[in-house]
């Protein structure tokens, strides 16, 4: 039989927003029940569990309601309707400084934490030099943390946390903090914490992060729950519902606009000569116009690749006479814009003679060799030199990739392991 270790019931969490507000304490008194307002709500009759062990990710954009549910977990806000039952010790580190006195140094706070949490004195004595040591603060555990930098808040909150040996450790985007090394140690403490059958609910953006820790993710969109199930398929949803939502995309810089280079030979360093059937005699001022943009994927009926299958990509375009002077380009870009390959057809050395009236140019693409995301196009059609663009398409078209694993990262590499012993 499951035992649940969080059990969040119809929870509704309903702040209100004031219209106008009171200058001054007389003011507030005398306008008491008065003043107008209009409900918000941050959490709409939410539902699931969490099982003994299990890591629950939450996911959502920014104002979604995770970090409201996370604290109504923790105690420190108090749903307006709804139930929430908690099993076993737990400790939460909801933000930066969460539960700090900014007066008090970091070996007051840590003692200060730990009777918060129903340790004594001297079972915070017996993990002090635990806690010092992960957060690595040696030098500043006995300054004010008032004076601590952002990074310091999170190292000793984190190392408190995770120290305490809790059956149920909350995390609000607090992985990231500090250093390279600092936030692999920290996802070590937490494998550990799996390893021991912890349960673990954090707030994360980072799908890398949620793919490798997570067992299973909740996606929040406006307060309500949207999705729930594998990291794979949440995460998917998250993306689903930012796009929805008209996420900027970021813009592309002039240079990065600039169509790749022709094709040259590589021992002359000459361009190659594109040979054009002497019948085709091209008209002037003929213009060419992209028309219509396919993704095709391999399953009919799924909306997304896996990593390493093929994937084609249909341009539908129309020329209102004869081109002869003409490529197609084909630019993919992740999420963050960054290019991950830029071709054209004569760089391809697939070279188009001409195009007159309609058509369509397809590239075959045998296998993405991506593992995740949302992968935007920039689609353009130009002269060989790209001196002249006749027509472009930017960021409008986009295919998605969805990683059915745990391996973490962008670029899937096909990996066969050997396992050589000598007994």
């Amino acid at each position: 039989m499951t035992v649940n270790a969080v059990e969040v019931d119809a929870v509704t969490k309903v702040f209100k927003l004031y219209k106008e507000k009171p200058k001054s304490a007389k003011e507030r008194v005398i306008r008491a029940g008065r003043n107008p307002s209009t409900p918000f709500y941050a959490l709409d009759r939410v539902s699931f569990t969490v099982a003994q062990g299990e890591t629950l990710a939450l996911l959502g954009h920014n104002g979604s309601g995770k970090s409201t549910l996370l604290k109504c977990i923790a105690g420190t806000l108090r749903p307006t309707a709804g139930r929430i039952t908690t099993r076993g010790r737990l400790a939460a580190l909801l933000e930066l400084g969460a539960g700090f006195h900014p007066d008090l140094t970091g070996r007051e706070n840590i003692y200060l934490n730990g009777s918060i949490l129903g340790f004594s004195r001297t079972q915070v004595d017996d993990i002090f030099d635990d806690i010092v040591d992960f957060s690595e603060l040696h030098e500043f555990i006995d300054m004010q943390v008032k004076h601590y930098s952002s990074g310091m808040y999170g190292r000793l909150g984190f190392s408190v946390a995770i120290n305490v040996a809790p059956d149920v450790l909350l995390v609000d985007e607090v992985l990231s903090v500090g250093d390279e090394a600092f936030q692999r140690k920290c996802i070590d403490r937490v494998r550990a914490f799996q390893r021991q059958g912890r349960t673990i609910v954090l707030v994360s953006h980072q799908a890398d992060m949620v793919r490798g820790i997570a067992d299973r993710a909740v996606v929040f969109d406006h307060g309500k729950l949207v999705a729930i199930g594998p990291p794979g398929e949440a995460i998917r949803s998250f993306r689903d519902s930012l796009a929805r939502r008209g996420v900027h995309l970021p813009e592309l810089h002039d240079e990065e606009m600039a169509p790749p280079p022709v094709a040259v030979d590589p021992i002359t360093g000459e361009m190659p000569v594109i040979v054009v059937p002497p019948d085709l005699v091209a008209d002037e001022g003929a213009d060419v116009t992209i028309t219509a943009v396919q993704v095709v994927y391999p399953d009919p009926d799924v909306d997304h690749l896996l990593p390493g299958q093929p994937l084609q990509l249909r341009i539908g375009y129309h020329a209102t006479g004869m081109i002869t002077d003409i490529a197609f380009e084909v630019e993919i870009f992740d999420e963050d814009g960054n290019r991950l390959m830029g071709t054209t057809t004569d760089v391809l050395e697939q070279y188009i003679p001409a195009v007159r009236g309609d058509g369509e140019v397809v590239f075959n693409f045998d296998h993405v060799p991506l593992l995740d995301g949302l992968f935007h196009l920039n689609l353009a059609i130009h002269n060989h030199d790209g001196g002249t663009i006749y027509d472009q398409r930017q960021y409008q078209d986009s295919f998605a990739v969805m990683n059915p694993t745990r391996t973490r990262g962008l670029v899937q590499f096909p990996i066969k392991v050997e396992h050589l012993f000598d007994l």
